[in-house]
């Protein structure tokens, strides 16, 4: 619910400028939450349950930690104090104030994981402060399956789309520019020397870029690692953009998947390259807007 202004006062309690929300108005915003999370995950959990695999929806929720249930819990954020709401609703990180309203122990949260939020925040700063690169083509993709038998393929239950052999001359004739470390470790080992970095976790806040897919759906993960300070509307919104931009890593990559309706963006030419370049700059711009409140939310 981007752009949600509540109607109700704002009062200052104990320094810090809280909002109250009446109890009609955040259960309508907890029930919206859940509306739209449902609508993402009510798909994936039948998947499981029949032992199905999905490797855009299902990523979401394997690859990042944060489960359906994690994702569909509603929190209103630091700074909005809830009227006639129970703590046993919403769990041990919230108090209450002098007039009974719940709200989030920003406090208690910021000495309890002040490091965290210290490494978030210089993270999501120093992304936004670099220029933008969209010359990399989707190419760790790729680079996962370089060299690779079919036995080791990490998605082997869909096949790629070229011959093993085309799919990795398709590396060797596209430089390798992946600066984003959690893509890089899956390369395969005759892969890793190809790129034009080496990436590690300790270099990460020195090396992501606002171009980047990666960093860009990890905007996601920082969003849920920073609940419940942060509004639940935002870990949604930044669950959306994961969701788009899986979407797209997916098409562009080696694999065939027709068989989800998906039709490839095929980088191995020069228009497919063009194609992602446009879409990559697009997720760029919505990314920057989420970023620019996460960092916000750190600034709490």
């Amino acid at each position: 619910m981007r752009g949600h202004q509540p109607q109700e006062h704002a009062v200052n309690l104990d320094d810090v400028q809280m909002t109250i929300l009446p109890e009609a108005e955040w259960r309508d915003r907890r029930a919206a939450h859940e509306e739209r999370v449902n609508s993402w995950t009510a798909e994936h959990l039948q998947r499981r349950q029949r032992g199905d695999k999905h490797p855009v929806e299902d990523f979401l929720f394997t690859y990042y930690s944060h489960r359906p249930q994690h994702l569909r819990r509603w929190h209103p954020g630091a700074g909005i104090a809830l009227r006639g709401a129970a703590p046993d609703e919403f769990g041990p990180d919230y108090v209450r104030d002098g007039a009974g309203d719940l709200h989030v122990d920003v406090d208690a949260i910021r000495i309890r994981r002040r490091d965290s939020i210290t490494w978030i925040s210089t993270l999501l700063r120093g992304t936004a402060a670099r220029p933008a690169h969209f010359g990399c083509f989707g190419m760790h993709e790729w680079a996962m399956v370089y060299r690779q038998s079919a036995d080791d393929i990490r998605h082997a239950d869909w096949p790629l789309r070229l011959t093993s052999a085309e799919t990795d001359a398709v590396v060797d004739a596209n430089r390798v520019r992946c600066s984003h470390f959690d893509a890089f470790r899956f390369f395969t080992p005759p892969a890793r020397p190809l790129n034009l970095l080496m990436p590690t976790r300790e270099s990460q806040p020195d090396l992501d870029q606002p171009g980047c897919l990666h960093a860009n759906m990890d905007l996601y993960k920082w969003a849920y690692k920073l609940s419940p300070i942060t509004p639940s509307e935002l870990v949604a919104d930044c669950f959306a953009l994961a969701r788009e931009i899986r979407t797209l890593d997916m098409r562009a990559s080696p694999y065939d998947l027709a068989g989800l309706g998906l039709d490839p963006v095929p980088v191995e030419t020069p228009e497919g390259r063009a194609e992602y370049a446009r879409h990559q700059q697009l997720f760029a711009e919505k990314a920057a807007t989420l970023r620019g409140r996460l960092i916000e939310t750190c600034q709490v």
